[in-house]
């Protein structure tokens, strides 16, 4: 069985473990196709519980998550739809309804 080259530097020592592709030389980790289809363009974003996201997923929001410079709160359970991932602190761009745009770190959203 052959295995592929690392995406990251080329190296054609790479090895398999527990699902993932590792390099030896850049130590580069990443899984077969689903993911590399997903993050075409290299950004990779997972959720919470470590499941893909891609553009167009409906995510929940699993803790209350105050607004910075305002009274609001997005409240546990609200459901959002992913317009765009972006790279950075916040990794989400979406529109929560009676809100508006917000952008949202994914470590506190799980794939609805």
């Amino acid at each position: 069985m052959s295995l592929p080259p690392c995406p990251k530097c080329g190296s054609e020592y790479t090895y398999e473990d527990a699902g993932l592709y590792i390099c030896p030389e850049c130590a580069h980790e990443w899984t077969s196709t689903a993911e590399a289809d997903a993050g075409a363009d290299g950004l990779v974003v997972r959720d919470a519980n470590g499941n893909l996201l891609v553009e167009g997923d409906f995510v929940t929001v699993i803790k209350d998550l105050k607004i910075k410079g305002t009274s609001s709160v997005v409240k546990v359970g609200t459901k959002v739809k992913i317009n765009r991932l972006v790279d950075g602190d916040h990794d989400i761009d979406c529109k929560i309804e009676g809100i508006g745009p917000m952008m949202l770190k994914s470590e506190f959203v799980k794939k609805a």
